[in-house]
């Protein structure tokens, strides 16, 4: 359930983030609780959001967008508590498909500055600063930005504490960017990205990874819903933990590259865990797979021009 501390201003959405289509010409797909649903939402209490999609490039998001009082309220998690499943090590496979990727479409040399936007316990920085990358990051969470440096060693010259929106580096100066499992959670995306690639070279790429609006089991459990007589949808979770406020289809990259200078280079789809009985995944994980309507979107942009307009 929701922490009793965390408390809400309401802000109305007039706009497609991404692309910036107007509000009425939008879907209305139906209503999110601020907390986890289960099988019949309607026998649950909490606040509800509605949950809409731009037509024109596939955004999924809240309106009206839940904005905490104190944003600390959604960053200040302790990692031991985030990260239940891994310790403060490193595998070796750790961000290794996504450093092949980049070194790939950079044509990798020694040097290279590499910049992890919410990096965490630093664990991509480590990683890539092995594979020879010059490396930096930024973190908005003070337990994990502690953590990174304390326990993992990383260098407080290399690592900033603080929101993407307010801290600044110069221009041209990056040949890699990464939004690693990020995007999803920051109020305006769009302008995030285009932040980034003022930071970014001319050619450098920028790794996105993001949940995905095409994603099969929120269409099956919606429609469930729908069969029970609610017009509730699984859709993101605003209010509560892991705090996603949108989801992103592959077109909203390639409308908003358009008047920020990028282009796709390369994406693919990840398709997770399904979370239905596991019965049904020998059929379900092919058929995402095969349909490109997994979980997860895993997009790359590569910036096209010198500058970008502000």
């Amino acid at each position: 359930m929701m922490s009793k501390e965390l408390r809400y201003k309401f802000f109305y959405v007039e706009k497609c983030n991404m692309c910036g289509s107007p509000v009425h010409t939008h879907k209305i797909l139906g209503r999110r609780l601020n907390l986890s649903q289960g099988r019949n939402p309607k026998r649950k209490t909490g606040i509800a959001t509605t949950v809409c999609k731009c037509k024109n490039c596939g955004l999924i998001y809240s309106n009206p967008q839940p904005v905490p009082f104190d944003i600390q309220d959604h960053y200040s998690i302790p990692p031991e508590s985030y990260w239940k499943n891994e310790s403060f090590t490193i595998s070796e496979s750790y961000f290794k498909n996504e450093t092949e990727t980049a070194k790939k479409l950079l044509g990798f040399e020694q040097g290279m500055r590499f910049l992890d936007i919410g990096a965490g316990l630093g664990k991509a920085m480590i990683t890539l600063q092995k594979q020879g990358f010059d490396v930096y990051g930024l973190e908005p969470s003070k337990p994990f930005y502690e953590k990174a440096i304390s326990e993992m060693g990383v260098s407080p010259q290399k690592l900033q504490y603080g929101m993407v929106e307010d801290i600044d580096y110069p221009e041209n100066y990056f040949d890699f960017i990464s939004f690693g499992a990020v995007l999803e959670h920051l109020y305006n995306p769009a302008y995030c990205i285009k932040k980034a690639m003022k930071w970014l070279k001319p050619k450098g790429v920028v790794h996105i990874e993001v949940p995905s609006s095409r994603w099969l089991v929120s269409k099956i459990i919606n429609t469930y819903y729908k069969l029970r007589g609610t017009d509730y949808v699984v859709n993101i979770s605003p209010m509560h933990a892991p705090f996603h406020l949108y989801e992103f289809d592959l077109m909203s990259f390639i409308k908003h590259g358009e008047g920020t200078g990028y282009e796709i280079a390369f994406h693919e789809y990840y398709v997770c865990e399904t979370y239905m009985p596991k019965v049904l995944d020998i059929f379900l994980k092919p058929y995402m797979k095969w349909t490109k309507k997994g979980m997860q979107l895993c997009v790359w942009l590569r910036k096209k021009k010198l500058s970008v307009d502000k």
